[in-house]
C-alpha cells in the first residue's frame, strides 16, 4: 500500500481576521472574550489610575494638575473606556459565578443572559459616564 497516496487533514491555524470576520463566535463567546478584555485592561490601567491617585495626595499643586489633566478629553474617553470594562466586567462576572452555580446552563436561558450582561454593561456605562462628562 503507498504511503503517497493518503493525504492527511493538517490542523487549521485560526488568523485573528479568521476569528473576528469568518467565524460567527455566539453571544455567550463575546461575552467571554470581553470579560476577558476587560480584566486585562483594568488590570493594564491600574498603574496609571494609581500614579494619578499618587500624584492628587502629594500636594495643592499636584491635585491641581491632576484634576486639569482629567478635564481632558482623550483622558475622558480613557476613562470612559475604564468605566465600560469595569461595569461589563462586573456583570459578566456575575453571569459567570451564576454560570458556576449551575443555573443558567440551557442554551435559551446563556444567550438571555448574554444580552442582560451586554445591555446592563452599556446602561451603567451611560449612566456614569453622563456623570463623568
Amino acid at each position: 500500500m503507498p504511503t503517497a497516496a493518503v493525504k492527511k487533514n493538517r490542523p487549521k491555524y485560526l488568523s485573528l481576521r479568521a476569528i473576528l470576520f469568518e467565524i460567527r463566535l455566539p453571544l455567550p463567546g463575546w461575552v467571554s472574550i470581553l470579560h476577558r478584555v476587560s480584566g486585562a485592561l483594568l488590570f493594564a490601567s491600574l498603574v496609571w489610575l494609581l500614579f494619578m491617585l499618587d500624584r492628587s495626595l502629594a500636594s495643592e499643586q499636584d491635585f491641581a494638575f491632576v484634576r486639569h489633566y482629567l478635564g481632558l478629553a482623550p483622558v475622558k474617553l480613557a476613562l470612559l473606556v475604564l468605566i465600560w470594562a469595569y461595569c461589563h466586567h462586573l456583570c459578566a462576572g456575575i453571569r459567570f459565578l451564576l454560570l458556576e452555580l449551575q443555573k443558567g446552563w440551557e442554551k435559551e436561558a446563556a444567550r438571555l443572559s448574554s444580552i442582560v450582561v451586554f445591555v446592563a454593561s452599556l446602561a451603567l456605562t451611560a449612566l456614569f459616564g453622563a456623570k463623568l462628562w
